[in-house]
């Protein structure tokens, strides 16, 4: 087994980097890729999102492990959309109707693989203006 988590954690100087620009991507930019991906070569996201899922085994368990990526995903807007909509358009960069479209196609993800600290935030934003939020 020590062989085996030897093996997984190394990765090559490519690999670091591709995932590093991917890690950095803001929501606009990962639908883009995700866009090219699907229309270029063939390869269709994850359901459920606009990020590309690829999880073997050792993805898998290293997830289980200890989870310090989120993804905020608006579950409702209650009685006030408009104050959703508002909050939504700030956090995510969207235009008015883009985020308007988001609040009322819920469930929606606003952002990917933010850490602990920034989707407790979003979330606050969010409970604030009368939304609800789902931490993934």
């Amino acid at each position: 087994m020590s062989e085996e988590a030897t093996a997984v954690a190394e990765f090559s100087a490519e690999a670091k980097e591709m995932g590093d620009k991917i890690a950095e991507l803001t929501l606009k930019q990962a639908k883009e890729l995700s866009d090219y991906l699907k229309d270029v070569h063939g390869i269709e996201p994850a359901a459920g999102g606009g990020a590309i899922m690829m999880a073997g085994p050792a993805a898998t368990e290293e997830a289980a492990a200890e989870q310090t990526e989120f993804d905020v995903i608006l579950t409702g807007f209650g009685d006030k959309k408009l104050n959703v909509v508002k909050v939504v358009k700030n956090l995510t960069g969207a235009s008015l109707m883009e985020a308007k479209k988001m609040v009322e196609g819920v469930p929606a993800t606003l952002k990917e693989g933010v850490s602990k600290e920034d989707a407790d935030k979003i979330k606050a934003e969010i409970e604030e203006a009368g939304g609800s939020i789902e931490l993934k």
